[in-house]
Parts: C-alpha cells; structure tokens; sequence
C-alpha cells in the first residue's frame, strides 16, 4: 500500500509539472507572438513606450480612430486593442483556432460575419466594439474581464498582460500625447501621387469620419475634414479641425481639444505612412518624416495652425 501511494504521488507530482511547463510554454508562448523584428515605429507617453512594426502601427491606429468615431470611452480603446494584442499580434490574420479569422480572432461559425467581412479590419473593430457596449458594467470591469466578456476565451486572464500597451496606445492614438509616435520607414513605398493621396482620403473617412473639402466648397460641419486640393501640388493633403475657442483679447483661435484632434490625426498619419506612402507629416509647429523618423521643430513655427499637412511620395 505504501508504494502504491509513493507511486501516485510521483505520478500527481509529474502531471502537476506537465501541466504547469505547458502553461508556462504558453504563456511565453503568448509574449513571443509580436514579432521581434522589423519594429519601424515608437510610441512614447509618460505611461511608457512601445514598439511595433508598420502593420501593426496601422492597425492599432484604426482601432482607436473607429472607437472614438463611434463615441466610445477610451477605456473602450484600451480594451480592443488588449484585445488584438494577444489574438492576433495586432495582425490581420487569414486564419487561426478552428476558423477564428483576423484582428481579433473572429469566428463565423459563432455569428461574427462571413470570412470576408471579418478579413476587413474596420468591420471587425466595429463589431467588437457593438459586442462590448452591450456587456453590462464592462467600465467597471478590470481590461481581461471585460476582454473575455466578449472573446470568451479558454484563457481568460490573457488579455491583461497587454493593459499597459494598450494604454500607452490609446493616450497617444487619441491625442494626449504630442509628437509620441514615431516611425522610420526605408525602401520603396506601397503608393505614391494621386492613389496615395486617394488612399489616405479614404482611410480618413473611414476611420475618423471626416469629410472632403474643396476650395470654393462650405468647410464641412463636424468633427473635421480634409483636402487635396493644397497649392495645386498633387503630393500634399491637409486635415483641418473645426474646433475653436475665443482667446482672452477676443481673436479666434483652435481650443485644446482642437489641439488634441490634430495630434490624433497627425499620429494616424505617420501610423499608416507605410501602406499609403506618406513621407512628411507637418502640424502644430512640428515636422515627421520617414526617412529621419522622429519629429523635429520647425524654424518660426505658427503653434496655433489648426491644419495638419500630410506630403506623400511623388508618382515617378
């Protein structure tokens, strides 16, 4: 009897290892899934910093842009892009656990669209975000619980080791941030000239909702709008803020949270500079370029200009 129960022991003992080596694999595993190389981009918040490559730039950009569109808290953003941090790696995934697709995994065997439609990033940042304004108490809710509201994960503490990312995100994302996301970018671009400059129009009004302005048009209400209609130059586009205040001698002037919503559009900018071959981005006194890849002051910079100049690679 005594060495049966010797041998059980032993035998509790080893499953116990087992289960905690594959739970330990896993869980580095989980870390290693951003990958290691190729990260061109920084952003930097007092809350820390975090490096990414060009395609996750893009996407954690979109993320954020499509929650404040949609009126979403920012504790939202933080949620959603814990959420793509550990499914997906910020990627667009093509496949997955059974037939989890994309950003955030997405299955349509459990309702969340066709393969097509969740293989589109906005639309699976949408419908993330529909499914967690209706967890009850979600603000409440610690960034994994919340998570797993809606992801129902087999592992549902995952989520929460990619909060403080998240967060640094989301502060520079949505515009607390001034000059916090940086990217170098070499080799040729994806686009250049008027498919660029369409490219980017496009991704403004899908992501932030802005709307095209041409001279001589009425400057468009809301949140803000753009035009590639600058100095007849077919390599410049600008985004204007329709957000202002009066100064204490009573002249006209762009209020802090005008301020904010050019930083988030500049940061959108330099974030999806790689797939639409943005090589300068100019705002607030400011300047980006690939090439040098952090931001730097201009000479006799106007701090109160309420338009952010993007320049894209000429057509050749």
């Amino acid at each position: 009897m005594r060495t049966r129960a010797v041998v059980a022991g032993g035998v509790v003992l080893v499953l116990v290892a087992v289960v905690g080596i594959v739970l330990g694999l896993r869980q580095v595993g989980d870390r290693l899934r951003l990958p290691l190389t190729g990260r061109a981009c920084t952003v930097q918040t007092d809350d820390g910093q975090v490096s990414l490559n060009a395609e996750q730039m893009a996407h954690a950009a979109t993320i954020a842009a499509i929650g404040s569109r949609r009126g979403m808290p920012e504790r939202a953003v933080v949620v959603a892009l814990a959420t793509a941090y550990q499914e997906s790696g910020l990627r667009n995934l093509a496949g997955g656990d059974r037939d989890s697709i994309g950003l955030f995994q997405q299955r349509p065997s459990q309702g969340w669209g066709t393969p097509e439609q969740i293989r589109d990033t906005r639309y699976a940042t949408r419908k993330f975000y529909a499914a967690l304004k209706k967890v009850r108490g979600w603000e409440e809710m610690r960034v994994t619980d919340a998570a797993q509201k809606v992801q129902r994960s087999a592992f549902p503490e995952a989520y929460e080791k990619w909060a403080d990312e998240s967060q640094v995100l989301t502060q520079a994302l949505l515009g607390h941030a001034t000059t916090a996301v940086t990217c170098t970018l070499g080799g040729d671009p994806a686009m250049r000239g008027a498919a660029a400059l369409d490219a980017l129009g496009r991704g403004l009004t899908l992501d932030w909702g802005v709307a095209a302005f041409a001279s001589g048009d009425d400057q468009p209400a809301g949140r803000g709008y753009f035009s590639t209609d600058v100095d007849g130059d077919p390599t410049l586009l600008k985004v204007g803020v329709n957000d202002f205040e009066r100064s204490p001698e009573g002249s006209l002037m762009t209020s802090a949270e005008g301020v904010r919503a050019g930083w988030r559009y500049a940061h959108w900018l330099v974030s999806h500079a790689k797939p639409h071959g943005v090589k300068r981005v100019v705002y607030d006194g400011r300047e980006w370029t690939a090439k040098r890849g952090d931001w730097k002051r201009l000479p006799d910079s106007d701090r109160g200009d309420t338009q952010v100049l993007a320049e894209v690679h000429a057509d050749v």
